[in-house]
């Protein structure tokens, strides 16, 4: 059953597509087996992270433009904030992407965070991996953009893009840090604001330290996502660093961070949070201690 779902995602079917991501993302029986019978592919990931309100979705929109343009075909997961009641994803955003829903170079799946802290859905890496199998050039994970815990795209895309605005200058300082680990370019949007110029400079000048220890040249690239300008700035950037000759160590990082996720999840499958809610609502009293009911489960 598994190897013609293979066969067909593989064919460039997105009806299998879908079905293979539902399988995953639902982590229904034998979709284990269905992963480890998925050929070592090596589409190029490209993570857009960065503060909500960036226009990271405007972007995307527009970057799916410029790649489509080029006779690209492009898969796009767009992780969205969920209902902490039902997991379901808000998707707002996604009416920004509705032009390229029925494009036939074109595949986009939304996916709830489902509670995880890190931007990301908690089977984000396997599903990418699927859809990698599936034969698109270029493969775009948008995260929510949670701040600190963004970092996390990094142990998943090969290239990580973070967009930040003009105005975001104090949030950038707090951000710094996480920053400087994980971007391989950065986007200025909104660049027709007043004070970009001035906005590039102190960011040219903040992450200094960054430039100087890095192994290829961080790119900073200015754009007007809703008027689509800049993004085949963009687009020429992240070729640059798709053809940077990659340490072996940053490789090896990234699969380690990967097998550390997927390890993490197999261990935590056990742990249901209705039932913890369940637990809690039984014994909470005046005497309740949140870590003596944790001692409980481990």
């Amino acid at each position: 059953m598994w190897q013609e779902l293979l066969i067909e995602l593989q064919a460039g079917n997105r009806k299998a597509l879908a079905r293979a991501i539902s399988l995953v993302e639902n982590a229904h029986e034998g979709y284990y087996d269905f992963l480890k019978q998925l050929p070592n592919a090596h589409t190029n990931v490209i993570g857009i992270t960065g503060p909500p309100g960036a226009g990271k979705s405007t972007l995307v929109d527009a970057l799916i433009a410029a790649l489509t343009a080029q006779s690209k075909k492009v898969g796009v997961l767009c992780v969205d904030p969920s209902s902490p009641f039902n997991l379901g994803a808000l998707l707002g955003d996604r009416i920004r992407m509705n032009e390229w829903y029925t494009h036939p170079d074109v595949f986009i799946r939304s996916l709830a965070t489902r509670g995880s802290l890190g931007g990301l859905h908690p089977k984000i890496i396997e599903i990418t991996d699927v859809m990698k199998a599936a034969g698109f050039d270029h493969i775009i994970v948008e995260t929510v953009g949670v701040g600190q815990s963004e970092i996390e795209i990094a142990g998943l895309a090969d290239t990580t893009v973070v967009v930040v605005v003009p105005e975001a200058g104090d949030e950038v300082q707090t951000m710094k840090a996480g920053l400087m680990e994980i971007a391989d370019i950065f986007v200025v949007n909104k660049a027709d604001r007043p004070d970009a110029d001035m906005f590039v400079r102190n960011l040219r000048l903040m992450m200094a330290p960054a430039f100087q220890t890095a192994k290829h040249e961080i790119a900073i690239v200015k754009t007007v996502a809703s008027r689509k300008e800049g993004t085949n700035e963009l687009y020429a950037a992240l070729l640059a660093h798709q053809h940077v000759a990659k340490q072996n160590e940053r490789k090896f990082w990234l699969l380690a961070e990967r097998a550390y996720h997927i390890i993490q999840q197999d261990r935590m499958k056990d742990i249901d949070k209705a039932v913890l809610k369940k637990s809690i609502a039984a014994q909470y009293n005046d005497q309740f201690n949140l870590y003596a009911l944790i001692e409980q489960f481990q």
